[in-house]
């Protein structure tokens, strides 16, 4: 009974997972659109066409990704995979604290957002040591003072349980605190694990934070670890461990039934804590041509397509489709903002003038418009727009596009044409030549790479692009953290506040002597927007942490240690008639499943 009952829905799975590859080019499908492309224009799939899709697969939720994740925890190496991974690791471990329209908010899985104000948060003195200088030690001294500490308590919903049918604990939760303190997957994590004391199980359905002395920040209450389950992976082996991550046991609305080379089969957790959804099964297909994918929710083969990296031409169709009542469509700005950093060891480049021409050099608004389309602006620091300590542009140094500004920045500096091959020198004949490092798996990012290299060109500077794999450039050892780089170009991603102490405090500028920790890669250090960061980023008074980014940005814009460039656009479709799903900066596509619907 069981074969007969999923065998259409298998059937029609396989047809579209073979239509998925067949149309895939060796390599991968570019996600920039040249100049010639055109993407054809959908037509209205007739209803008896679309009612028979539909009713092959009434129980079912399907969704179109274009981008494949490799394992599905919440716990990942790099940002741009957590946001990989999240519309199906949302399904699986929904977010104890979720950011959703900017701003923090609960799920359910904790039974309250801790805070000063509503006692889940409190101010404890803590009795410290200081040194003859008046610092706080760990050694044993004379001199002993109190001090405010941070202690955060976070308490679980008791009816949580793993798809498995075992209670869900705190002790879970400080299973995967003890999991990442002994193995950090990322920068990220270490920062925070580096902001707490001690994380530990007060009772069954209770965790407690202790944090440093020295943090205080508007985040305190993310210092959290979303549970895993202790009783499967105690004593699982390392094999054991790459299983779980690819199909793992979660508490979520749906738990994996099936993984497949292109697809991933989820049904129903009979013992999800919250409202199930209306669909008994869901399947995520992931392909790289989103027109394909277009095409398939015209025709009553996807519910919904998602992607965080449209092309400029298939936004415009999407949005020509959603005019014309073919398809429901939404943009959202996405965390991930791109930038070039200059490696201010280089001798050429502790110059501000060069800096700065290459700002004015760069055509950040055509680029931006031509990668991103007419939904995204360039960016004038990296503080960004929705966040609330961004600063007012007319109160930052702006580097709009002006060549000819670049060139006289570059004439002052000494730097000429001398040969006539359009490329400039110094006077004693040293060619104008900067490396620029990107990451080797992104065709946006390569055609930015292109487009900057012409723009220098242009003003007569010669830009030698080089490529790296994600990891290889982020690795310890490799040319980020060991700083081993002239420009590199890649993507940071924000959060709803700013923070910024990882990327731009002096003492996070990776070095021997602090074991290359830290994402300072610039190098910068500046003494008053040093102060102003670490004011800005330890205090609870919005006002104060308002003014103290302020005068951070405009310190950074005036010295500019990068160029800013721009957010990238993530774009979500719906079939018609299906409503609930909504492109948000932050949320996964898939965190309010419960509320999805078929009109």
């Amino acid at each position: 009974m069981k074969s007969r009952m999923f065998a259409p829905r298998h059937a029609a799975l396989a047809l579209l997972l073979w239509l998925l590859s067949a149309c895939q080019v060796e390599g991968g499908i570019p996600d920039v659109p040249t100049e010639a492309s055109a993407l054809p224009a959908l037509s209205q799939a007739t209803a008896e066409a679309s009612s028979a899709a539909l009713a092959a697969r009434s129980q079912t939720w399907t969704l179109g990704l274009t981008e494949q994740p490799d394992t599905l925890t919440p716990y990942q190496l790099t940002a741009t995979d957590q946001r990989r991974a999240a519309p199906v690791s949302e399904l699986l471990f929904p977010s104890p604290v979720l950011t959703h329209n900017y701003a923090y908010t609960t799920t359910g899985v904790l039974q309250s957002l801790p805070t000063l104000d509503n006692g889940g948060a409190e101010m404890r003195l803590a009795d410290v040591f200081l040194d003859p200088s008046g610092q706080i030690t760990t050694t044993t001294t004379q001199v002993i003072t109190q001090v405010d500490q941070l202690v955060v308590t976070f308490r679980w919903n008791p009816e949580l349980a793993w798809s498995d049918g075992r209670p869900l604990t705190a002790a879970d939760s400080v299973f995967a605190y003890e999991y990442e303190r002994a193995n950090p997957p990322s920068a990220e994590s270490a920062v925070k694990l580096a902001q707490v004391s001690t994380y530990t199980a007060i009772d069954d359905h209770t965790t407690q934070a202790v944090l440093q002395l020295d943090y205080i920040g508007p985040t305190y209450f993310l210092n959290y670890w979303t549970p895993l389950p202790r009783h499967l992976l105690e004593q699982a082996s390392a094999e054991q461990w790459q299983e779980y991550l690819r199909a793992p046991i979660g508490y979520g609305p749906y738990m994996i039934e099936q993984r497949e080379p292109g697809a991933i089969r989820m049904v129903q957790n009979p013992h999800y804590f919250g409202t199930p959804p209306a669909n008994v099964r869901l399947d995520v297909l992931f392909g790289q041509d989103l027109n394909l994918l277009r095409a398939n929710l015209s025709n009553g083969n996807l519910d919904l397509i998602y992607s965080d990296r449209p092309q400029t031409e298939t936004i415009d169709t999407l949005d020509r489709d959603a005019q014309e009542g073919l398809l429901k469509v939404g943009h959202a700005l996405w965390p991930g903002w791109e930038h070039i950093d200059y490696n201010l060891d280089v001798p050429m480049l502790q110059d501000i003038r060069l800096r700065r021409a290459i700002a004015y050099g760069t055509n950040r608004l055509a680029m931006t418009e031509q990668l991103m389309g007419a939904h995204v602006s360039p960016l004038d620091s990296w503080v960004l727009p929705f966040q609330p300590e961004a600063a007012p542009a007319d109160q930052l140094s702006r580097y709009e596009y002006n060549p000819d500004q670049a060139r006289a920045l570059l004439d002052e500096m000494g730097y000429a044409d001398l040969d006539g091959d359009g490329i400039r020198a110094s006077p004693d004949g040293l060619t104008l030549t900067l490396q620029l490092l990107t990451t080797a798996d992104s065709p946006l990012r390569a055609e930015v790479a292109r487009r900057f290299s012409a723009d220098m060109r242009a003003i007569g500077i010669a830009i030698e692009t080089t490529e790296a794999s994600s990891t290889d450039l982020f690795a310890p050892e490799g040319p980020l953290y060991q700083r081993q780089f002239e420009l590199a170009l890649y993507s940071w991603k924000a959060e709803p506040n700013a923070n910024g102490l990882s990327l731009w405090n002096c003492n996070a500028v990776p070095s021997l002597e602090n074991n290359f920790q830290g994402e300072n890669f610039a190098g910068w250090c500046f003494r008053d927007a040093d102060m102003a960061i670490r004011r800005g980023a330890t205090t609870l008074d919005l006002n104060e942490r308002k003014a103290q980014y302020l005068r951070q940005q405009q310190i950074w814009t005036q010295e500019l240690p990068g160029l800013p460039l721009f957010q990238r656009l993530s774009t979500v479709a719906l079939a018609p008639g299906v409503i609930g799903p909504e492109a948000d900066t932050f949320a996964p596509i898939t965190w309010n499943v419960a509320a999805w619907r078929r009109e």
